[in-house]
């Protein structure tokens, strides 16, 4: 049996809450920035929450022809431009002798709401006839892949995972395997979401999953924080370039990190509440460790899934003290949710990113407005201000809707 093949990350791109840039979102990370405020795209009058962490000065055009950016929904729009960031920031060239072996797999957990939104009125007050031609092709969920592929040229192996808040960091895994399993050389990988509309921020009303801390927009997402209320709904994309190690170091591109592992299990339990034991989320870790070749006490830092929630956040320590046992006390954790929101399908990808750059720089960011301990979230969160500490080892973890769990384990780049 042929070893596996070697996976890095060459490339970063990002549209967030935080900064629409790589520099920008990493700085502010830092910083423990909070990218949270009231929302200001719609009317909130008769909404419990009224926060979230929404993108701000994003221009389509920046990215896009004015033509291609209006057929397309707000969060192909931030696919695609995050992508571009990504492919400059690898110098990665597509042309005609490569263009097979380079592939998009970027995931979303909800898709087109927007685009649903507009035209549903339109439905209404004109009829089936009024529907635009460009409904479908807007609001379904492979169209971020699609779009990439035919911005860059990208003529690889094309998908997207829909697990909802895992599908970032599931479509990561996923690009991943493809390289591993030498079906491309390259893939332009992650999640992307664009749901802060009324139906979108309704919803989830409705589920009262999100926080009503209405009157402290900053304060209001709080990961394992006795207080904790809820998650604060989030917007942006987080894209990575994958590259064979072999294919990057012959062509000197530059080594974030390298992408070591994935694990992925699910719940079996429940539609939206995770398994209370943690067993699922636990067998990931397990999994991923086992397939990136390391054992749980050489993991240095875990960005957290930490949605806000109270299940979600207890569910989620306990599976880190199954899958690490006595090490998880050594491990440093954190959300980096607490600034930016919970970004749904495109969480994944942003924090497999910050996870990269915790291994580039050796910092680590904060767990930010954790102020009052839980005594059953009883592990190091890095509370309220970044930290200083060598990261060989760092792991990203993500638990979706319907019991989906994922996750990436990622080595410092010792080619440098």
């Amino acid at each position: 049996m042929l070893p596996k093949k070697r996976v890095v990350i060459t490339g970063l791109g990002v549209i967030s809450p935080l900064g629409n840039d790589i520099s920008s979102c990493w700085d502010n990370l830092l910083k423990g920035k909070s990218g949270i405020d009231y929302i200001d795209r719609f009317d909130v009058t008769a909404l419990s929450a009224k926060i979230s962490a929404q993108v701000r000065d994003f221009v389509p055009t920046d990215y896009l022809g004015r033509k291609d950016a209006r057929r397309m929904d707000r969060f192909v729009q931030f696919a695609c431009a995050a992508a571009r960031q990504a492919a400059e920031d690898s110098k990665l060239e597509i042309n005609q002798d490569n263009a097979d072996r380079v592939g998009v797999w970027i995931g979303t957990g909800i898709g087109g709401l927007e685009t649903f939104e507009k035209q549903h009125k339109i439905l209404l007050k004109k009829g089936p006839n009024g529907v635009g031609p460009f409904l479908i092709p807007m609001m379904i969920c492979n169209m971020a892949s699609g779009q990439v592929s035919i911005m860059l040229g990208a003529r690889g192996p094309n998908s997207c995972t829909v697990t909802a808040c895992a599908a970032g960091t599931n479509s990561i895994g996923d690009a991943f395997r493809i390289i591993q399993n030498d079906e491309a050389d390259v893939m332009i990988t992650g999640g992307a979401e664009a749901s802060i509309t009324p139906l979108g921020v309704g919803g989830f009303c409705a589920m009262r999953a999100l926080s009503t801390n209405n009157d402290d927009p900053q304060g209001a997402s709080r990961p394992f924080d006795a207080q904790r209320d809820g998650f604060v709904m989030g917007e942006g994309a987080g894209i990575v370039i994958l590259e064979e190690m072999g294919h990057a170091l012959e062509r000197g591109a530059k080594i974030y990190a390298e992408l070591a592992g994935y694990g992925t299990m699910g719940d079996g339990y429940h539609i939206v509440q995770p398994d209370p034991e943690g067993n699922g989320a636990a067998k990931a870790f397990t999994r991923a460790f086992k397939d990136a070749g390391i054992t749980p006490e050489q993991v240095d830092y875990i960005n957290a899934h930490g949605t806000s929630t109270s299940i979600n956040d207890a569910v989620e320590t306990k599976a880190i003290k199954k899958a690490l046992g006595d090490h998880a006390n050594q491990v440093a954790v954190s959300s980096t949710k607490s600034m930016t929101g919970h970004m749904l399908g495109a969480a994944g990808g942003l924090e497999c990113i910050a996870a990269a750059l915790c291994c580039q720089y050796n910092m680590i960011p904060p767990t930010i407005n954790y102020q009052n301990p839980d005594p059953v979230c009883d592990l190091d969160y890095v509370p309220n201000q970044a930290r200083e500490k060598t990261v060989n080892v760092a792991v990203s973890d993500s638990l979706g809707f319907g019991g989906h769990n994922a996750v990436l384990v990622l080595k410092k780049n010792m080619n440098r």
